[in-house]
């Protein structure tokens, strides 16, 4: 079995109201799914985190190398295509890239062995996960408070037991949010918090102390990446758990906060990270230094699919011998293709999700959605 051909697909489509994290902005929802075909029929899907278009380019750059390879050589591959572009490209594009290749490779490697990912990655040690709700961005012309409470309202109504708000916006805002989502949920629902890189580490430090009263459960990315000084300060200066790493991409991204412990929750993104054959290795790693992984998840179904297979494969906690029960995020804002990708969507019931059993991914796309994408094949 040889890869014949590599295809992308590009999915965009204009917001009917734009919304704003602290850092972006978002008027459309793009997205970009890698389609792998074998010569003897076999497909494999996968999604890039990040920038559709530019991942669609890079992904087209990396197909001289694939075509004519073995799909199932995933660790040959992997080396292959990283050191193609490593001189310019350790983290980023290439890697976010070189992430949908990877899932992609895997779901052609689970269907030609009949089995899921999850059980090719060394077995399956759950068959639901716990979902927790992502929203409460800023909306145009809508009071954000009462748009977070009302937001809060639909999830804690649909199940959820769990729920990420965005904040980083301004910190007395944030405050008054926080307050209002949390009378919302009740003592009976966990409130995570986002700021998207938004603070500096004064702001941080106020937030975190003021929030820590109505029982956050983790403080996400509060200052930009690449200051690990600025992460350490905060997680030493404020009592909530802080947690970070969907843009620290590979291993080599992750090792230094992981070594410094500048993160109680590590969140590695399968489609941003390097794939499954990476994010592995990123758990194996941050299982040495006893942090907790909780993945991050941004996409279509492809993704969340993808995100599954990781979470029912991530081990019992190797000095415990108990289960750290993961969670999956489950993005809840306005998004025309998130489920219509595939023809069974994947959505929680009573705040839970199964993890498909099926081959590879566990999931069919449904090609009627991608009439409406631009494809491209490059070989």
């Amino acid at each position: 079995m040889k890869i014949d051909l590599v295809r992308t697909h590009v999915l965009d489509t204009p917001m009917e109201v734009p919304y704003e994290a602290a850092t972006m902005k978002f008027s459309r929802r793009t997205h970009t799914l890698v389609e792998i075909v074998c010569d003897d029929g076999t497909t494999g899907w996968g999604e890039c985190l990040g920038p559709a278009w530019a991942n669609a380019a890079i992904v087209e750059t990396y197909a001289g190398w694939l075509t004519g390879s073995n799909p199932l050589e995933t660790e040959k591959t992997w080396s292959t295509l990283y050191s193609a572009l490593r001189h310019q490209g350790q983290r980023g594009l290439t890697v976010t890239a070189l992430s949908g290749i990877d899932i992609a490779l895997w779901d052609i490697k689970g269907k030609h062995f009949g089995v899921p990912i999850s059980t090719l990655m060394g077995g399956r040690f759950r068959e639901e996960v716990q979902a927790y709700a992502t929203g409460a961005f800023k909306r145009e012309g809508v009071d954000r408070v009462e748009d977070n409470a009302l937001d809060m309202e639909r999830h804690k109504s649909d199940g959820f037991k769990a729920a990420k708000i965005k904040i980083g916006f301004d910190v007395e805002e944030d405050m008054r949010v926080i307050a209002a989502v949390r009378e919302v949920m009740g003592d009976g629902m966990d409130l995570m918090i986002d700021a998207n890189n938004a603070y500096d580490v004064l702001e941080s430090l106020d937030v975190g102390r003021r929030a820590a009263e109505y029982g956050v459960k983790w403080f996400e990315e509060p200052v930009v990446p690449e200051q690990l000084d600025a992460y350490d300060a905060v997680r030493a200066g404020q009592p909530l758990p802080v947690a970070g790493g969907e843009t620290w991409h590979t291993r080599w991204g992750m090792y230094e906060a992981l070594r410094r412990r500048s993160v109680d929750i590590l969140q590695p993104d399968v489609g941003g990270c390097g794939g499954f054959t990476e994010a592995k290795r990123i758990h194996d790693l941050a299982s040495l230094f006893g942090i907790r992984v909780i993945p991050h998840v941004w996409g279509t179904a492809v993704q969340i699919a993808a995100a599954l297979q990781f979470i029912a494969a991530m081990p019992p906690d190797p000095v415990r011998g108990a289960p750290i029960a993961p969670m999956l995020e489950f993005d809840r804002t306005e998004h025309p293709f998130q489920q219509t990708v595939l023809t069974t969507p994947l959505v929680p019931h009573g705040g839970m999700i199964a993890i498909p059993d099926g081959p590879g991914l566990g999931i069919e796309i449904d090609r009627a959605t991608l009439a409406d994408a631009t494809t491209r094949e490059a070989r």
